[in-house]
């Protein structure tokens, strides 16, 4: 992947993973490592998307479609002004990954926070004040489809400690500035 270094502008981080994985947890803390302003991505769904969730039903791709269309946006709007970018949002099928990164005008780059569904459904099951209930679990691992290889980025175990996925970012990461490579 191509990198401030040629002159195509900070990177556009994305966050993804099931719920559960620490994708604002892990966002946060990746945005504050590169000196990035963090986005979630769950603050651009429509209210009628958390409505459906909340009450346990999954979203299917035209439910997503004005989610993503408004992440889209708001990536275009860093890019344009030659500002990098930290996201933390699901990104869960390859076809969502491609229209965030024709959006970021291919300096997006993914962090995958890979984690099993037990685990995941533990997770989600213990927290409060998200709209997200465990039992959607399901759907976002029938739907999941993980970076491909092709697919500017990198695997992180979701279970390690932040400190240990913060030093591996990190090695991605290279020199401040610089575009993660893979």
């Amino acid at each position: 992947m191509t990198g401030a270094r040629d002159g195509q502008g900070p990177p556009i981080v994305l966050v993804l993973g099931v719920s559960g994985s620490g994708k604002t947890t892990v966002g946060k803390a990746v945005a504050e490592l590169l000196g990035l302003p963090f986005v979630e991505g769950d603050d651009f769904h429509p209210a009628a998307n958390v409505a459906k969730m909340s009450a346990g039903q999954p979203l299917d791709d035209a439910d997503r479609g004005p989610w993503l269309r408004a992440l889209a946006d708001r990536i275009r709007h860093s890019v344009e002004a030659g500002e990098g970018l930290v996201v933390a949002c699901s990104a869960l099928r390859r076809v969502y990954r491609d229209r965030l990164r024709a959006a970021a005008r291919s300096r997006l780059w993914c962090l995958y926070l890979a984690l099993d569904r037990d685990t995941a459904w533990h997770r989600v099951s213990r927290r409060t004040g998200h709209f997200m209930p465990a039992r959607l679990v399901d759907s976002q691992f029938d739907t999941l489809e993980p970076l491909e290889p092709d697919e500017p980025g990198m695997t992180l175990d979701a279970t390690a400690d932040l400190p240990t996925q913060l030093t591996r970012v990190r090695a991605a990461v290279g020199r401040s500035g610089e575009h993660p490579s893979r």
